[in-house]
């Protein structure tokens, strides 16, 4: 199991002056959400090399709150790692093309950690 890359997720009330913090203050570029339900997204995800910043606008099912995501090449690996050694693990779910779990670290921080699908799952 390899770990390729974190991101940062916040869901707030007030997007915005992070996006212009993120965006226009520290010059984070943008990625393209082009082609996709980027219409109905309030917020903005910055790349940081193959690591990125997500920001969303809270509403109904997306509660405020912090996350961190832990890319990784093997995701079912790290469930079981984790399973093994004690710490408690839900999922998978599928989403975005990549399989995801879920986990809380012992000071409440949220954490996911997932890996790209297979083509055609």
């Amino acid at each position: 199991m390899k770990v390729l890359g974190i991101r940062y997720c916040s869901v707030s009330r007030e997007v915005a002056p992070l996006v212009e913090f993120f965006g226009t203050g520290l010059g984070l570029p943008r990625m393209n959400l082009e082609g996709t339900d980027a219409e109905a997204f309030e917020g903005a995800i910055f790349t940081a090399g193959d690591s990125w910043l997500e920001f969303w606008g809270e509403s109904e099912g997306m509660a405020a709150g912090v996350m961190l995501q832990i890319i990784v090449d093997d995701a079912e690996a790290m469930a079981e790692h984790a399973r093994a050694n004690g710490v408690e693990v839900s999922g998978p779910m599928d989403a975005h093309g990549e399989r995801i779990f879920f986990t809380t670290a012992p000071n409440g921080l949220a954490i996911s950690f997932q890996s790209k699908l297979e083509e055609g799952k």
